[in-house]
């Protein structure tokens, strides 16, 4: 439950962002949303309108606050040269390290949002309908960094790797909880800080292989 002082359209996003990090679109109704954030439906359709309404609301809210931080780390690694000797390790963390931070900070908004991502990300329908809206501009800005620091390498390489890349941080946001069960307790799917820094290295040597590039920059 958000804070009391919190406004009631923000009520209605938190309470819907947690909802449909949990049970997907298709899984929620307006009238939990509303009972949740202890409003009447009335206002939360005054507010939003249909529930699409809302769904959309929720996935925007937090997307530029993701994506200029994305571009602060990558920009911070390429100002010295112009990102021509800018490492795929740079170009990965700060694909990542935002998103760690998100999750780190302690909201729990967050953690909702960033799974709700991964929701949207898995899904055919969804990941369509949603994704080109706010974060395809910005993939295709880590794409040319990506172009650089691998000279030579094919645009379908190049798309193929950060396809591996993106599902693997889909199953690291939806926290699942498979790895736990797998590991005996050895690996959790709650701590970001390995998660993360056991996917820079290995998805950067995927993209060396793949791409031809034998040693790091």
């Amino acid at each position: 439950m958000s804070a009391p002082n919190t406004s009631k359209r923000d009520r209605i996003l938190d309470v819907a962002e947690a909802l449909f990090a949990l049970h997907g679109f298709d899984g929620v109704t307006m009238r939990e949303i509303a009972n949740g954030a202890e409003v009447d439906v009335a206002l939360a359709s005054y507010h939003f309108g249909k529930k699409r309404e809302v769904f959309d609301a929720v996935f925007m809210r937090r997307a530029d606050m993701l994506n200029s931080s994305r571009r602060e780390v990558l920009y911070a690694s390429q100002e010295k040269d112009g990102g021509r000797n800018q490492s795929i390790e740079q170009i990965i963390e700060a694909f990542l390290l935002p998103l760690k931070m998100a999750q780190q900070t302690g909201d729990a908004g967050w953690k909702n949002y960033l799974a709700l991502l991964a929701y949207i990300m898995a899904s055919p329908f969804w990941s369509q309908e949603m994704m080109p809206r706010m974060y395809d501009k910005l993939v295709e800005e880590f794409i040319e960094a990506l172009r650089t620091a691998l000279p030579g390498a094919t645009d379908e390489n190049i798309y193929w790797c950060y396809h591996y890349l993106s599902g693997a941080l889909t199953l690291t946001l939806a926290q699942t909880g498979r790895i736990d069960k797998l590991s005996k307790g050895k690996c959790l799917s709650s701590d970001f800080d390995a998660a993360y820094e056991h996917m820079i290295p290995f998805v950067a040597a995927g993209f060396r292989a793949v791409c031809g590039q034998s040693s790091q920059n």
